[in-house]
């Protein structure tokens, strides 16, 4: 195994905030240090379009990050460039959202509205913690006229120092089943915000790292990147192991301070072999060699679970499903 840290390989972090860095109000231990040792640029991607990116980059300073407005890129941003595809400039738009998404429209030239009467030419929707029932019925009825609707991000949950609440994603579906419709998406899983991210770091060789299969991984898959996957948000190596090819990390990790460590340490696919038995969408584990647990043996259970189409585990005595159990996988 090569000693050189995940971190030399690239020349740009691209990293998610919520379950990454930070869980509401707290940040993720260990977080900030590694991403300092780390020697890279950092640009901090993120879903949550309820923060203007002064305001995020205070908010992370204010728990030990080393950010500056510039150095954030939220998914309203990405939103906001993306509504150019579709509406001239100047256009009337209304801003289903919070008052920093509706201060970044009228930044780049449009003409914010707040109701469907004033004729809006396209909807654009972000999360807002104050966001009413009225303000989902504006946006309703101007959907409904047909108009081009652009989400910031698709995020069914927020994690929070509470645990997980209502996500943009949350608000978007109560959209969705109103209007028969289905919005473009400008964050992750799209690939724009990550493209737009990297260009910002003016890096060709970024590393994603996320926590989250259907936006973090998943976009950095559809943007050509290579991805980390942290332990310290929503998803599980349960997850992974049965997660479609479009949404396999490239790496998995506990927790940032991967970074620090050898590529192959948490690069899934230089996992070590394991002997199992195979039948049907099944893998049977019999036998583990000593010493190998935690994280490093979810990554070899994954490793040959995607090499034989395996999405469920058995376990051949009690103390194996224990070990499995501990890394993080269900046994059935």
């Amino acid at each position: 195994m090569s000693s050189t840290p995940l971190s030399a390989g690239h020349d740009a972090l691209l990293v998610d905030l919520d379950g990454t860095l930070i869980r509401g109000t707290e940040p993720v231990p260990g977080a900030a240090d590694a991403l300092a040792n780390s020697g890279l640029p950092v640009v901090y991607v993120t879903n949550n379009a309820s923060r203007a990116p002064a305001d995020t980059a205070a908010h992370l300073r204010g728990m030990g990050f080393t950010v500056d407005a510039a150095d954030v890129m939220t998914s309203a941003q990405a939103a906001v460039v993306m509504v150019g595809e579709h509406v001239a400039p100047g256009s009337e738009v209304l801003v289903v959202g919070h008052d920093s998404f509706r201060a970044l429209a009228t930044e780049a030239g449009y003409t914010v509205v707040r109701s469907a009467d004033e004729g809006p030419m396209a909807v654009l929707q972000g999360l807002s913690r104050e966001l009413t029932w009225a303000d989902l019925a504006e946006g309703c009825l101007a959907i409904r006229s047909g108009v081009p609707w652009i989400a910031s991000n698709i995020d069914t949950t927020l994690p929070t120092e509470r645990g997980l609440l209502p996500g943009n994603g949350s608000l978007v579906a109560a959209l969705r089943a109103a209007t028969d419709r289905e919005p473009v998406v400008a964050g992750k899983p799209a690939a724009g915000v990550l493209t737009a991210a990297a260009a910002l770091a003016e890096s060709s060789r970024p590393l994603v790292v996320g926590d989250r299969l259907d936006t973090d991984i998943e976009g950095a898959l559809a943007a050509g990147m290579p991805a980390l996957m942290v332990l310290t948000g929503v998803n599980t190596p349960m997850d992974l192991l049965r997660a479609p090819g479009h949404r396999r990390a490239t790496h998995l990790a506990a927790d940032l301070s991967a970074l620090g460590e050898p590529a192959d340490a948490s690069r899934i696919e230089s996992a070590r072999d394991l002997e199992v038995e195979v039948r049907g969408a099944t893998m049977t584990l019999h036998t583990l060699p000593d010493g190998l647990d935690g994280t490093g043996l979810a990554r070899s259970v994954i490793r040959q679970a995607w090499g034989h189409g395996a999405t469920s585990l058995a376990a051949g005595d009690p103390a194996i499903r224990s070990r499995l159990t501990g890394a993080g996988l269900v046994v059935d």
